[in-house]
């Protein structure tokens, strides 16, 4: 493929909206064919239990498929929080299947708990993990998960469970046969006959390209059902509804890494990063299955009915009916092991502490990264980016971070500058520090294949690249043409990346300056499915088709590295990456890739974040305006009061795109948009309590409102809504042209309150509220204390030692509970206890704050200038504080009897000190 032949591509694909030809379907992929082709039945896998073999915490025993007598291992394990761990691998497979080691996905080797064998019953064995249970039925294999002796979870109910067990080509096994002279291996080579006359098993071919299958058939699957369960999430990234659908008359949900431009909606396509992690959820129980394989993969789901003579003491969960719900799932891999999961919770909290428990959790990131980014391909010079950013200023409009993509680089040279336009880069850093901000330069992992680009032929010397089927090195194209990729899987090639980030190395960078990972999954423009070709081979001599979906992680992990190192392990580094795995969050944020500027594309953000909030991408959103197309100005006056309640904040663009800076917006909405960015801002001390709290416990901060309130079922399917923490309920407008919106406020005794004027709604029912074009519907639950900071800044990096206003709304009882979380927010001493945690309560007419942490020397100017109380139907007579010395100060209020508000004035106390307020 010629250069501008690939530029034709590119234009293309991205003129006129995903392009499906260009990725397989189920019926094009030979081992998603054969999985699906499954009918349920009795399953030919049987346990042997004479071959039991128990250890405190594990189990092992062996398994027959009795119709072509190979034999498996299956290994059961009891973990902390409540987990179990199954593993089926062949017992003697002819090369070693990969496994994803300790340290990519998983964040460290799980720690394991007593497991107690109860004994063998009727055909079943049965192992305890504190109150729960995992019964093996052994024929045929069955394995069914309890909670409180009912079945949540069951692997194999439907028999089809599929190993294509490791085997050698027909031919050359059936040579090995010849030269034996012997009835029994012939009779071998007759069974491996028939499985070889299936198409697709050693070779392939998709539009053109022929994927070489030199070890064969290999993959792996198995159905998986949750009896009681009519809802299924997670399995991110997909554009679709949060509440998984039945994928009967659609292809299954695929788990494949890949570009895909301009993806379309409420499919099951796959996109950039994947996390193989389920969650069903009713009104009684919630748990999750994790099946860590790092091949492609495909998910089908159907909802059906539980067949209640396999669990005949399963519970009736719809009244007055003898039918309960259960969702089937079928889960199959192209390579690997079966490595599964399984979190029997049993609430949502328990879920998100025991999948973060296996993964890792999200580190607190620095204040300004929560801030708001702007972006967009390309700003075009060092003159523009001023521009830009004094034009923010002159508008009144604060930002954090500046981004440059591809065009800034000589030659789409990674590491590089173009000297014609960005000729002191130094100097565009220096002017953005002084005034608190950042900038992000992209940093792709395709290198140039130019003898004189220093990265490229430093990797290539130093035999650091992969390497296509025959051995030589992978030469690909992608935005500077011929190109080369480093085999992230190895430690040593990390390492050398991480050493790319040192400031003696990119010439040119700051400690201002982190770092965007594009088009890591690997996007290749002229290979199959615009990625590694699956045959492509890594340094340690494994195929594509193995790894996949970590290699975009690796990357990313690498790139953190580097910002670590550079930093000397001090400053807290940024990295946002397009292509993910399970235990991305660890070390990059996510964003949901090439989005439209259309209003369908506003209105997946919600279930799409949701997703990756579940599925532990907690620092993620969607690039505000859509990166394709022209937002009218509605849209996007919408789309930036939608993504100020999302976790990562950031306005992005195609380089065809006009110039949309919000600057640039009629002033009505200009005006509209810069509210909005503000409102961010004074929310910033709740983002970075909920991601204190999410590095502490797993929970997201962005969740569905089931996690809140896991028992309203009228809630179980909604997407349209989420809640921040467990405190503002958010409801966007996502409809051209809408000015009111149908609010459902959960829990009939809570009563919630608009952010904007206080005014009350009861729990319960859904309301229509007027949403004119500078509403955004948000809502604060009655009982919490939200920390907000009211003063205007520029950037978040100026608000450090800026006053904190408390907006406390009380519950039907009069009381309200809250926290503040203050450090540094910026450095890593955080980790080493230098932080101030306080709890804040309201109750019996007094606000109290007691510290629950304070680090030894640590201090803070931060102090209280306002505390805004809704739900007082009483004016006080007077208002006093008593400070840590018990010394008592008369303060000044106001209060509003319309709206039951009251203000006390400049409380002037330090917020990392003891004190209360009392209402008389």
């Amino acid at each position: 493929m010629t250069l501008s032949s690939l530029w034709l591509v590119v234009l293309i694909c991205t003129t006129f909206g995903v392009h499906k030809e260009n990725f397989r379907t189920c019926d094009q992929s030979g081992f998603c064919k054969r999985h699906r082709n499954l009918q349920p039945g009795i399953s030919t896998y049987v346990v042997q239990p004479s071959t039991l073999r128990i250890s405190k915490s594990s189990l092992m025993v062996d398994v027959l498929n009795t119709a072509n007598n190979v034999r498996f291992l299956l290994q059961g394990y009891g973990l902390q929080h409540g987990i179990f761990r199954v593993k089926l691998v062949e017992a003697e497979p002819i090369r070693e299947r990969y496994e994803i080691p300790v340290g990519i996905s998983l964040v460290a080797e799980p720690v394991q708990e007593e497991l107690v064998y109860e004994g063998e019953k009727d055909g079943k064995l049965v192992f305890t993990l504190n109150k729960n249970k995992m019964i093996i039925n052994v024929n045929p294999l069955r394995l069914d998960f309890l909670i409180n002796d009912e079945p949540v979870t069951s692997l194999n109910a439907q028999g089809l469970l599929k190993f294509e067990h490791t085997r050698q080509k027909q031919e050359s096994k059936k040579e090995e046969a010849e030269a034996a002279d012997g009835a029994a291996e012939e009779s071998k080579v007759e069974e491996v006959k028939t499985a070889d006359d299936e198409p697709d098993m050693w070779e392939e071919t998709f539009k053109g390209f022929t994927d070489s299958k030199p070890n064969g058939p290999v993959s792996v699957g198995v159905d998986i059902a949750f009896p009681g369960f009519r809802y299924v999430y997670g399995i991110p990234e997909h554009a679709d509804s949060f509440a998984l659908k039945t994928t009967k008359n659609t292809d299954p949900y695929r788990l494949y890494n890949l570009d895909v431009f301009e993806y379309d909606l409420y499919n099951p396509m796959a996109l950039y990063g994947h996390v193989p992690f389920m969650v069903a959820h009713n009104e009684k129980n919630t748990v999750g299955v994790f099946f860590q394989n790092a091949a492609e993969g495909w998910i089908d789901i159907q909802s059906n009915v539980a067949d209640k003579s396999l669990f005949s003491n399963l519970a009736d969960f719809v009244t007055g009916k003898s039918e309960v719900p259960q969702t089937d799932t079928h889960w199959f891999f192209e390579d690997g092991i079966i490595d599964i999961f399984v979190l029997l919770g049993p609430g949502p909290k328990e879920i998100f502490q025991q999948y973060a428990s296996l993964t890792g959790n999200t580190p607190l990131p620095p204040l300004w990264a929560l801030a708001y980014h702007q972006c967009r391909w390309n700003y075009n010079d060092q003159e523009d980016v001023r521009n830009v950013d004094q034009t923010m200023d002159k508008f009144d409009i604060p930002y954090d971070v500046i981004w440059l993509d591809i065009e800034h680089t000589d030659g789409k040279k990674y590491f590089t500058w173009d000297g014609s336009r960005f000729s002191n880069s130094i100097e565009m850093l220096r002017n953005l520090s002084s005034k608190g901000r950042k900038l992000v330069s992209i940093v792709d992992p395709h290198l140039k294949r130019d003898d004189n680009y220093k990265v490229f032929t430093d990797a290539r010397d130093k035999g650091l690249l992969v390497k296509n089927s025959n051995g030589n090195d992978f030469d690909g194209w992608c935005w500077p043409g011929s190109s080369s990729w480093p085999d992230f899987l190895e430690k040593h090639v990390r390492d050398w990346w991480a050493d790319q980030f040192l400031l003696e190395n990119y010439q040119g960078s700051a400690e201002n300056l982190y770092v965007w990972n594009d088009m890591n999954e690997p996007s290749v423009f002229n290979s199959p499915e615009i990625t590694f070709p699956k045959d492509v081979k890594h340094l340690s001599g494994r195929e594509n088709r193995e790894v996949h979906n970590i290699y975009a992680m690796l990357v990313h992990q690498a790139t953190w590295d580097g910002l670590l190192k550079r930093g000397n392990y001090k400053e807290r580094p940024f990295v946002l990456t397009r292509g993910f795995f399970a235990g991305t969050q660890r070390s990059a944020a996510v964003w949901t890739g090439d989005n439209m500027g259309e209003w369908s594309h506003l209105k997946i953000t919600v279930p799409m974040m949701l997703s990756l909030n579940l599925a532990g991408i907690h620092f993620s959103g969607a690039d505000v305006g859509g990166f394709f197309r022209n937002p009218d100005t509605e849209l996007l006056t919408r789309w930036y009061q939608a993504a100020i309640f999302q976790p990562f904040f950031r306005a992005h663009a195609h380089i065809d795109t006009k110039r949309r800076e919000p600057y640039l917006l009629p002033e009505e909405n200009m005006i509209i948009a810069r509210d909005a960015i503000k409102k961010r801002y004074t929310y910033l001390p709740l983002w970075y309590l909920l991601f204190h709290k999410s590095e502490k416990t797993g929970m997201p901060p962005m969740r569905p409102l089931w996690t809140e309130f896991p028992k309203d079922s009228l809630v179980f399917e909604r997407d349209d809504s989420f809640i921040l923490g467990d405190a503002i309920l958010v409801r966007p407008v996502v409809d051209q042209g809408h000015t009111t919106a149908n609010v459902y406020f959960p829990a009939e005794q809570m009563l919630w309150y608009d952010i904007d004027t206080y005014k009350l709604y009861h729990g319960g029912h859904e309301v229509t509220v007027d949403a004119p074009l500078s509403k955004l519907p948000a809502y604060q639950r009655g009982g919490t204390i939200v920390p907000r900071k009211l003063r205007a800044r520029r950037s978040a990096s100026l608000m450090y030692s800026d006053p904190f206003t408390l907006v406390v709304c009380l519950d039907k009882n009069g009381k309200a509970m809250g926290q503040v979380y203050v450090d540094d927010y910026h450095s890593f001493d955080y980790s080493k206890g230098s932080y101030a945690l306080m709890e804040l309560s309201f109750h019996n007419f007094k606000l109290e704050n007691n510290v629950l942490h304070k680090g030894d020397g640590f201090s803070t100017k931060e102090w209280v200038e306002r505390v805004i109380i809704a739900g007082v139907n009483t004016e006080p007579k007077n208002v006093h504080l008593i400070k840590s010395d018990h010394s008592r100060v008369e303060l000044g209020h106001s209060y509003d009897q319309n709206s039951k508000v009251l203000t006390i004035r400049k409380p002037g106390v330090n917020v990392a000190e003891k004190w209360i307020i009392n209402l008389h």
